[in-house]
């Protein structure tokens, strides 16, 4: 696989995801990182740092990028609730009580 097709995704800790391109552009947010007009870092690079997201907390959204690409064409009735249910086993300290 060349370079320009994987994408390096840096937790809190400094430890390095490389990731398919197309799977880490199932996140909206690094789409616009990877291809908004301008010479943003990411873009030159290839690479995003998340400073305030931990190893495990990223392992479990690049699995969640290749469930998606697996998945995503199928036609869920509940895909909102599952994305829900997913922020909510990914993130349960951010959900206010």
């Amino acid at each position: 696989m060349k370079k320009e097709d994987t994408v390096k995704l840096i937790s809190s800790d400094g430890f390095e995801f490389i990731v398919d391109k197309e799977a880490a552009m199932v996140s909206q947010t690094i789409r616009n990182m990877l291809t908004s007009p301008g010479s943003f870092a990411e873009r030159q690079h290839g690479e995003v740092t998340f400073p305030e997201i931990s190893t495990t907390i990223l392992e479990k959204i690049c699995q969640y990028f290749y469930w998606h690409l697996e998945f995503a064409r199928f036609n869920f009735g509940h895909a909102i609730a599952l994305q829900f249910d997913f922020y909510v086993a990914v993130f349960p300290y951010h959900i206010s009580r």
